[in-house]
């Protein structure tokens, strides 16, 4: 559950996020998204340059049906466990600058293992902190790693990705410690 400032996302004295279903129990909205976004994530994800706007398409591919603000940058203030992210006014710039650095890179492209799971962790971190969306940025995080890994030639088994791990690394990295986000990612490899 997020930290939120006063909440437009949410029907009025609820924390239940507004959807297209009209769900008004949190239990049903949370099975409902993970169930649409997990048919959603099994379709091809959009084409794009592995930048803002693909970013993006790819979350509005994935949370379509659920949020009628798929795939645009939140409006609100939000954090989780007192630590807050990005702040809405601010989303914008720092996504595209993060994404220039990654075309600067060469979308990870012609690196060895190693440092493509260094790489490519900063950038998972980096996009994690700014969190773009009012819901649904880390399954946009991992759809856009899938992405990125398999066009920069090092596919990522991603049946083997722990999610309690992957949980426990990402806080981490918000914390300035990329360590274990870049293990782990070295272990899909």
């Amino acid at each position: 559950m997020y930290d939120v400032e006063a909440d437009p996302y949410s029907y009025p004295g609820t924390t239940v996020l507004k959807n297209k279903l009209d769900l008004r129990d949190q239990e049903d909205l949370t099975a409902f998204e993970a169930e649409i976004t997990n048919q959603r994530s099994q379709e091809p994800l959009p084409e794009g340059d592995l930048d803002y706007a693909h970013y993006r398409a790819i979350h509005k591919h994935l949370f379509q049906d659920v949020y009628e603000w798929a795939g645009v940058r939140r409006e609100v203030r939000i954090g989780k466990n007192g630590n807050w992210f990005c702040f809405p006014e601010h989303v914008d710039a720092q996504m595209q600058r993060l994404f220039v650095a990654l075309a600067k890179e060469n979308h990870l492209r012609n690196l060895d293992a190693a440092t493509f799971a260094k790489r490519t962790a900063h950038y998972l971190a980096e996009l994690n902190a700014i969190h773009p969306f009012r819901e649904g940025n880390g399954r946009a995080q991992l759809s856009f790693l899938v992405l990125l890994a398999d066009q920069a030639g090092h596919p990522l088994r991603m049946e083997k990705l722990d999610p309690e791990l992957m949980l426990e690394a990402t806080i981490m990295s918000f914390g300035g410690n990329e360590g274990a986000l870049e293990k782990l990612l070295a272990g899909l490899l």
